[in-house]
């Protein structure tokens, strides 16, 4: 590689003085552990920003799907539609209740679960859907959520890469009676590791924060008390809190949402523009009544087009790459499942290229250039 302007990786969290502080603020506190003050603040600050009555934060957004489940009653022989395009911790959240996760395939423009695969899914067995934001696209919940009504089940929604995107106006977390956020370091908004619970149901988000702090109301809570109170366990809960540092951290994140969503589009559109008449690769779209959070930027590759060459083409150059991300029904944890052809195309063709808000122009442009040449060298 010529020295011309080092790595450019393919994610890289924004974290800096601001959040810095806030960590220190904690620290002189002496209030470090989950459900404290600064997570208080947070999830009201998050249930506002959502557009919901309800935010409890969780350790990571595998564990707040869990909890949305359990809160809804799921277990044993029971079956739960979940969209397939999406990493695998959607279909386990599913089997950490005992119950069997029935995937469903998804769109080709949006990657999102196909409302009419899930239609034909629904039987005797089915107590919900979990529809997934794929890549931080919102799926479709007007269609979703007529179908979950017609036929008296739940619905999630798996906001996992979806802070700050839209359905009609709507911010994720709004979309479905409850939704799952992830703060993993590859997210728009991060804290390293964590997630958190959404709803506008008070006695869903009762349940949530009961399992996720080992079925025990907080010790903040209980703080204020002059006698002893001495908790009783009346269920077998999780120990699924947040602690209260990243809840600072996550806190400054919140508060530079618009502005990290809004570099991250610029460098789509710019991305958009460069890529416009490319052989080989179509550009993502973004529907007319939703925006995506430009989690990730995945460009779909022509089926002629060798993959694994495009993305040694491009390591070679020290421009981060990757597969978009996984066709589930495919994953041998699962067992034997139906086939989900679109998923299982999108997860042989999709390749996410470098996106996230400290990525500049100059980087943009170096990478496009390089993945027009990739492609072009790789058919």
């Amino acid at each position: 590689m010529s020295g011309m302007s080092g790595a450019v990786p393919l994610g890289r969290p924004s974290l800096g003085a601001a959040e810095l502080a806030a960590v220190e603020e904690v620290f002189r506190s002496g209030w470090v552990a989950g459900a404290g003050p600064a997570c208080r603040a947070f999830e009201e600050e998050f249930a506002e920003a959502c557009g919901v009555g309800h935010a409890v934060a969780v350790a990571n957004c595998t564990a707040g799907l869990h909890l949305a489940l359990l809160g809804y009653g799921v277990g044993q022989g029971d079956e739960v539609i979940v969209a397939d395009y999406t990493f695998p911790a959607t279909g386990h959240a599913v089997l950490y209740t005992g119950a069997t996760p029935v995937f469903a395939d998804v769109l080709p423009d949006t990657a999102t679960v196909d409302p009419e695969a899930v239609a034909a899914l629904i039987g005797p067995r089915t107590v919900g859907i979990i529809a997934v934001d794929a890549a931080g696209m919102p799926a479709d919940y007007e269609a979703l959520g007529a179908l979950a009504e017609r036929h008296g089940l739940f619905l999630v929604e798996d906001a996992a890469c979806a802070a700050g995107a839209t359905y009609r106006g709507r911010p994720a977390g709004s979309l479905a009676p409850v939704a799952a956020f992830s703060f993993h370091g590859r997210k728009g908004i991060t804290c390293g590791e964590g997630g958190a619970v959404v709803t506008d149901d008070a006695d869903l988000a009762a349940k949530v924060r009961k399992l996720a702090a080992f079925g025990l109301e907080s010790a903040w809570s209980r703080q204020g008390r002059t006698e002893l109170p001495i908790p009783v366990f009346d269920q077998a809960g999780y120990n699924y809190k947040l602690s209260d540092l990243a809840a600072a951290i996550m806190r400054v994140q919140l508060s530079r949402l618009p502005e990290l969503v809004g570099r991250r589009r610029v460098v789509a559109d710019a991305y958009a523009a460069l890529l416009a008449d490319a052989d080989g690769l179509a550009a993502p779209v973004e529907p007319d009544d939703r925006t995506t959070s430009w989690q990730s930027y995945i460009v779909t590759l022509a089926p002629d087009v060798d993959r694994g060459k495009v993305a040694a083409h491009l390591r070679e150059q020290e421009i981060g790459c990757n597969f978009g991300t996984y066709a589930s029904h495919v994953q041998p944890v699962y067992g034997t499942t139906a086939p989900c052809p679109v998923s299982a195309d999108l997860f042989a063709r999709h390749l996410a290229i470098p996106m996230h808000s400290e990525l500049t122009d100059a980087e943009a442009e170096r990478v496009a250039i390089a993945l027009r040449k990739a492609v072009e060298n790789a058919r």
